[in-house]
């Protein structure tokens, strides 16, 4: 009886080197890889299929249908996944053999995933071999725009210290900047880095909204129903920095109605005494004080009684005497919003509809 094994086919042998490969990219055996290319049995630029289901290595186009699938696993070369684990020797190695510095395979380059990931190291090694730093990932964004934590702070850095455009809208509906992006996310260094390194401080986005108006209403932890401080650093930078206070977006929104809308009374303030106009209105003909009125009821970490004061005092419309039950039906459950509003009237009359406006279990 022969003995002796089958020979293997071409097309095993492919799949073997291609999981050898994958296997030193992932326990960082840069030896056991430089040996692989130097013995060319692979392509330095093979794109794996891996598992991502935080879609770190994935960028597709607003809009894109997708099957569940895609949203678990990504493409990927190995200068991705040497950046993705962080494996600064894999890395040096595949660029030693020309990997392909700036590939897309599933949307971004080896730079936007380094800065998603905050390797810094990663970064200045990409950058030192030519990586393109304004390049845009399938979804539209830059490397700066993927600078999204306290952790990236230093890749941005250092993004912008090599030449990076601090002033490159993203290449999608939103055409944010990186400053609109850094206000989002609660950057206040980032966002004082990008004003010192020519950011222009107005900037829009495709909706009309400044980074003043944007951090203004992501000041607001919507789930937690906190606000944040590093966002209330950050507009107070901005006006600092001379931001139009009264800037305007496509729905004609000013900062002032999107701190009402929160309910956020130290932003209020804020604008206010910055010179926010309180009687300026929306695309709906409604002020600030009507947007305080709106959300009243479902800001429960909220001073409303503050809000409505800070409007009054700073010239804001009364709300008309035959409307003022609408007031009690928002405010019911803060009598101290109540008391504010209705001391603003040298008199007013009483009628029917405040009673109606109070639901039948607080009134008992």
């Amino acid at each position: 009886m022969d003995s002796t094994a089958a020979p293997i086919t071409k097309s095993a042998a492919a799949k073997l080197v291609k999981r050898n490969f994958l296997e030193a990219l992932k326990s960082n055996d840069f030896g056991k890889l430089k040996a692989i290319l130097i013995q060319r049995q692979i392509d330095v630029d093979t794109v794996f299929e891996v598992e991502d289901e935080n879609m770190v290595l994935a960028s597709y186009k607003q809009g894109y249908w997708l099957p569940s699938y895609k949203l678990k696993s990504s493409w990927a070369t190995g200068l991705h996944l040497s950046v993705l684990f962080g494996h600064v020797e894999c890395l040096l190695v595949l660029l030693d053999h020309n990997a392909t510095i700036n590939c897309r395979p599933n949307g971004k380059t080896p730079l936007h995933v380094a800065c998603e990931m905050a390797n810094l190291d990663c970064v200045k090694i990409l950058c030192d071999r030519g990586a393109k730093l304004n390049c845009y990932s399938l979804s539209g964004h830059t490397a700066l725009h993927f600078c999204t934590t306290p952790s990236s702070i230093l890749c941005a850095k250092q993004l912008v210290w090599r030449g990076a455009n601090v002033n490159m809208k993203t290449n999608n509906q939103d055409e944010e900047t990186p400053l609109h992006t850094a206000a989002h996310f609660g950057l206040p260094e980032l966002v004082a880095f990008y004003v010192e390194h020519g950011a222009v401080v107005d900037s829009v986005n495709a909706h009309m909204e400044t980074p003043l108006a944007t951090a203004t209403y992501w000041a607001l932890r919507f789930k937690e129903q906190e606000f944040s401080r590093e966002h209330h650093l950050i507009c107070r930078m901005l006006l600092d920095y001379k931001a139009e206070v009264n800037a305007r977006d496509d729905d004609f929104k000013t900062p002032l109605h999107k701190a009402a809308w929160n309910c956020d009374h130290v932003l209020m303030h804020m604008m206010l005494e910055a010179g926010a106009e309180a009687n300026l209105m929306d695309i709906n003909g409604c002020a600030a004080i009507q947007y305080v009125l709106k959300v009243t009821s479902v800001r429960p970490a909220a001073r409303p009684e503050i809000c409505y004061q800070l409007l009054l005092n700073h010239g804001a419309a009364r709300i008309y005497p035959p409307q003022f039950h609408k007031v009690i039906q928002a405010c019911h459950s803060c009598p101290k919003a109540i008391e504010v509003v209705v001391n603003a009237y040298e008199h007013i009359r009483w009628n029917v509809k405040w009673k109606r406006a109070i639901p039948d279990d607080d009134l008992e």
